[in-house]
């Protein structure tokens, strides 16, 4: 068996994987940690996982898990976040950064299933198998998140953040 499937696998799922786990953490290298971590516990397994069905939902599956790993081991940790401006018209990085600011605001599990649900775009089934909820807590806290962002943020905000990503 050569390493050519995983080096073109990770390769391709790398920058995917750091931007979530940026997403999640708001530390570009604890992001980078955690990608390398995830990969490494990916290629520790790849003989099984490049013959699953999914190898991308596998490792984010394991990138979730490292996050809220890494999470627990910290003891405490303070986020100072700025209120988001309520006028005018944002540059797109002034959005995003308002939008990462709110992200922040919510609870890990909440923020996993946002960035799964709508950053990576995928079905409330696939964020349930990864997360380890019921589809039933992925629609109720996708539902309070977005509640929650759209009181920090507001519909115009959270709108035009959406187009933006897509």
């Amino acid at each position: 068996m050569t390493d050519d499937d995983f080096v073109e696998f990770a390769q391709a799922a790398a920058g995917r994987l750091r931007d979530g786990a940026f997403l999640m953490c708001r530390d570009w290298h604890l992001a980078q940690d955690l990608t390398q971590t995830t990969l490494a516990k990916v290629y520790a397994n790849w003989r099984r996982v490049r013959r699953a069905d999914d190898p991308h939902a596998y490792a984010r599956k394991i990138l979730v898990r490292c996050v809220i790993d890494q999470q627990r081991r910290r003891s405490s940790r303070e986020l100072a976040m700025s209120a988001p401006p309520d006028r005018g018209e944002e540059h797109p990085a002034e959005l995003r950064m308002t939008m990462l600011d709110a992200i922040a605001t919510l609870p890990l599990r909440d923020r996993a299933i946002i960035v799964l649900r709508y950053w990576d775009d995928l079905s409330v089934e696939a964020v349930a198998e990864i997360v380890g909820v019921s589809t039933a807590v992925v629609k109720s806290q996708s539902m309070r998140s977005l509640a929650r962002l759209r009181e920090l943020l507001g519909d115009t905000r959270l709108e035009l953040f959406a187009e933006e990503r897509h």
